[in-house]
């Protein structure tokens, strides 16, 4: 059985109402390789005190060390909001096969800085879910102002 894009991105929504709760900004992020979710992840920066603890970040290591190695051919990436610079320059280093986010992020996506920081090979696919993902993000802000 094939899944879709929005059948996983429903998947890193999940992760990402997991961080929600647990007070981190919710950004989830899923790797599938070969039809199976080799890793989940969500923010983890505020419980671990560590900047890169993005669920990128997160999602790229617990994905490696299921493959056994650091290449993440043949493998995609779900994640609800476009990658900083930061999670894109490891993406390119894993070599993942395609990312794939939710919604856009105009102050800090990799975009604002880079047209594609990706690996040459890399594929890009984007607002998948986005309105789902906007809104939580959105709804996390607006908890955190009151």
């Amino acid at each position: 059985m094939e899944f879709s894009d929005a059948y996983f991105m429903n998947e890193a929504l999940k992760e990402a109402q997991k961080a929600f709760d647990a007070g981190e900004v919710p950004i989830g992020a899923v790797v599938v390789c070969n039809g199976l979710i080799i890793a989940r992840a969500h923010n983890l920066t505020q419980r671990l005190n560590d900047v890169t603890a993005h669920a990128e970040m997160q999602a790229i290591t617990a994905a490696a060390n299921y493959l056994g190695g650091k290449y993440l051919t043949g493998c995609t990436l779900y994640v609800t909001l476009e990658p900083c610079l930061m999670c894109a320059g490891a993406l390119h280093w894993s070599q993942i096969s395609k990312v794939v986010w939710g919604a856009d992020d105009p102050k800090r996506g990799f975009s604002t800085f880079a047209a594609h920081p990706f690996h040459p090979r890399t594929s890009i696919t984007k607002n998948i879910k986005a309105a789902e993902s906007t809104a939580l993000i959105q709804a996390f802000f607006q908890e955190k102002r009151k």
